[in-house]
């Protein structure tokens, strides 16, 4: 099936409910989630939890024969695998999500979070969404159709030189000292005109695709990080 004849009006519709609703819940818990860390410097949060579990009822509630894989499926029940093989009777559809993108910022009260939710069909994410519920910016985009904030189009920045370029780096939570990221994290400090480091990939992607940062780089992301921001993008 080409994305001319998926129903994409109505995967992205559902999209942006469940990617709403989520960040609704995160909005609600948001001063009184219980926080455990699952492995050094990586947080995770009832919160989170709260958040995949009412977007998974959404997303299953409208299509029951899709897969759902989220970050938080190592705490809840998994239904498909990542990486392993798609149930072709379902046509390969795959709904891959972030509840809570930027956890550490969520813990330390601050506003650079966001829900991430996109659907895949194969190798292809044909549609994504990206919720930002303390800024009530909701990021979209389907397939070939352009990408929006708010349903307004959003276009990337003019620059080109590096030296003129604002930069988001995103690094690992067990980054060390003298590693990769590092090394190429000084590099990028010293060639470009600044650095940031904001702590959700979903939104650097946004950010990026609107034109309010001019690159990002992180060498250590998952698909459901950046399933739906690299569409927008």
């Amino acid at each position: 099936m080409s994305p001319a004849t998926e129903p994409l009006a109505e995967f992205l519709s559902v999209c942006e409910h469940a990617a709403r609703a989520g960040g609704e819940k995160l909005v609600e818990m948001r001063h009184q989630a219980v926080v455990q860390e699952k492995s050094r410097r990586d947080l995770v949060t009832d919160a989170d939890v709260a958040s995949q579990r009412i977007i998974r009822e959404i997303v299953l509630g409208a299509f029951p024969d899709h897969e759902f894989i989220g970050e938080e499926d190592e705490l809840e029940p998994q239904r498909g695998s990542l990486w392993g093989p798609q149930d072709q009777a379902n046509a390969g559809y795959r709904w891959i999500v972030d509840p809570l993108d930027g956890t550490a910022n969520f813990v330390h009260g601050m506003a650079n979070f966001a829900v991430s939710v996109a659907l895949q069909r194969g190798s292809d994410v044909l549609v994504g969404v990206v919720f930002d519920p303390v800024s009530n910016e909701c990021f979209s985009a389907a397939q070939g159709r352009g990408a929006f904030v708010n349903r307004t189009p959003i276009r990337t920045s003019r620059c080109v030189a590096l030296d003129q370029a604002m930069v988001a780096a995103g690094f690992s939570a067990h980054v060390e000292r003298g590693s990769l990221e590092i090394t190429r994290f000084i590099d990028v400090l010293l060639a470009s005109q600044s650095v940031r480091r904001l702590g959700s990939a979903a939104l650097n992607l946004c950010y990026v695709a609107a034109g309010r940062l001019d690159a990002y780089w992180a060498t250590s992301v998952k698909a459901w990080d950046v399933a739906a921001g690299a569409l927008i993008l």
